[in-house]
C-alpha cells in the first residue's frame, strides 16, 4: 500500500489543530441541543492509565461522558461502574463485547489494552457500529494499522489515536512557534523518551503481547515530537539499539534505541527511548535560537524555555480550550462525531508512526540507512 501521507499533508494537519480547538471551543459554546448531547464512551480495559487518567477526566468533560465497561475482571468493573454511576447492564466482558452494538448509550468505544490486542478491538468495535479512539502506538504492524483503517472506513465509523500531546498547551505552541519561523530555519530537532522499567513480568516486557520494547511504548513520543515539532515528514532513518540481554527485563524486547531522521529541508532529527534510563525531552534548535521542553509529554507540569539571539525566556503558553489534554483529547472525539468532522490525530496518522518504527527496527537490526 502507498504511504497516504505526504510532507503537504502532515502540514496541513498540523495547522489544523488551532482550528479544532476553536472547533471544540465552538461546540461546547453552543446553546442549542448539540451542547446538550454527550457523547457516550465505553472504556476497554480497566488498567492503571484508564482508571487514574481517563475515567476521572470524563467526569470533567462538556462533549463527553463514561457510559460503559468492558473488563476481563467482573468484580473490578462492578466496582469502578458503581462508583462512576455506569449501569451494570452496561458492563462487558472481553468474551461479550460484541453485544455493544445493542447499547445506543455507546457512540465510542476507548481502546486501552496490551498493543496487540488494538487491531482485534478496534475492527469488532467497527463492526459493531461504534466509533474507536485507541492508544498508541495504534498497533503492531503496519498490516494491523491498514486493517483497522479499513474496517472503520467500510463502517461508516470514526479512528482516533491518542495523541494527547497535540491536545497540550506546550506543545501546541511549540508547533506554532516553528510554523512562525520564531526561532528561524529548523536544523536540528531532538527528542528523548524513557523511564526504568520494573517487574520483568508485566505485559510491557512480553513480546507477543507489546510487540516491541521501550520504541513500542514511550518511544512512540519520541517519534511522533520529532514529526510535528519538525512540521516535516523523515526521507530516512538510520538506527541503532543497546540491549543488554542477561538482564531479565530484556530477554524478549529491546531497551535503548536511537536514530536519526534525515528531513527534506536538510534538518536532522535525533530521536531515543529507554526503558533503563529517564528522560522527557523535545528541544527544537533553528537558525536563530531553540525551543526547548522539559518536561515535554508527561501527564502534567510541562515547561517551556525559548532562545532568541542572545535571550532566553521561560514561557507560558497561552491556555488551550480544555482544562488539560486528556479533557481536550476525549471531547476532540466527541465534538467530531458530533460534527462529521475528522480527528486530527486519525488512523492514517497511527499508521504513518507505525510505517516509521518498523523502518527504525529494521535499520538497527541490519545496520544500514532505510528510506522511507
Amino acid at each position: 500500500m502507498k504511504n497516504p501521507l505526504n510532507r503537504r499533508d502532515v502540514l496541513i494537519g498540523m495547522a489544523a489543530v488551532p482550528a479544532g480547538a476553536a472547533a471544540i471551543a465552538a461546540a461546547l459554546n453552543q446553546p442549542t441541543s448539540r451542547a446538550d448531547r454527550k457523547v457516550g464512551y465505553a472504556i476497554v480495559g480497566l488498567g492503571s492509565y484508564a482508571l487514574n487518567n481517563i475515567i476521572p477526566q470524563l467526569q470533567r468533560c462538556r462533549l463527553s461522558r463514561l457510559t460503559a465497561l468492558v473488563s476481563g475482571d467482573p468484580v473490578k468493573a462492578k466496582r469502578v461502574a458503581a462508583e462512576h454511576g455506569v449501569p451494570e447492564r452496561s458492563i462487558y466482558s472481553y468474551g461479550s463485547f460484541d453485544r455493544i452494538r445493542e447499547n445506543p448509550d455507546v457512540d465510542v468505544v476507548y481502546i486501552i489494552l496490551p498493543n496487540s490486542m488494538h487491531a482485534e478491538y478496534t475492527i469488532r468495535a467497527a463492526k459493531a457500529g461504534k466509533h474507536v479512539l485507541c492508544e498508541k502506538p495504534m498497533a503492531v504492524s503496519v498490516a494491523e494499522c491498514e486493517a483497522m483503517i479499513a474496517a472503520c472506513r467500510q463502517a461508516g465509523r470514526k479512528l482516533m489515536i491518542g495523541y494527547r500531546s497535540h491536545f497540550e498547551p506546550h506543545n501546541l505552541h511549540a508547533m506554532r512557534l516553528q510554523r512562525e519561523k520564531a526561532v528561524g530555519r529548523t536544523r536540528f530537532v531532538q527528542s528523548e523518551h524513557g523511564f526504568p522499567i520494573g517487574d520483568p513480568a508485566q505485559w510491557r516486557l512480553k513480546r507477543k503481547l507489546a510487540g516491541g520494547g521501550s520504541l513500542m511504548d514511550i518511544g512512540i513520543y519520541s517519534v511522533q515530537a520529532l514529526r510535528y515539532t519538525s512540521g516535516e515528514e523523515p526521507l530516512s532513518v538510520t538506527a541503532r539499539e543497546s540491549t543488554n540481554r542477561s538482564d531479565p527485563r530484556f530477554r524478549e524486547v529491546e531497551d535503548m534505541i536511537d536514530w536519526t531522521f534525515a528531513f527534506p529541508s536538510g534538518a536532522i532529527g535525533h530521536g531515543f527511548s529507554s526503558y533503563s534510563s529517564g528522560h522527557n525531552h523535545i528541544r527544537l534548535t533553528g537558525d536563530g535560537g531553540w525551543i526547548d521542553l522539559e518536561p515535554a509529554t508527561s501527564y502534567s507540569g510541562q515547561r517551556m524555555r525559548v532562545r532568541r539571539g542572545a535571550g532566553e525566556e521561560q514561557v507560558t503558553p497561552p491556555p488551550g480550550p480544555a482544562i488539560n489534554q486528556f479533557v481536550g483529547q476525549l471531547d476532540h472525539m466527541a465534538e467530531c462525531v458530533l460534527t462529521g468532522r475528522d480527528p486530527v490525530v486519525s488512523g492514517e496518522e497511527g499508521l504513518r508512526d507505525m510505517r516509521i518504527i518498523e523502518a527504525i527496527y529494521r535499520s538497527a537490526r541490519d545496520g544500514q540507512t532505510v528510506r522511507l
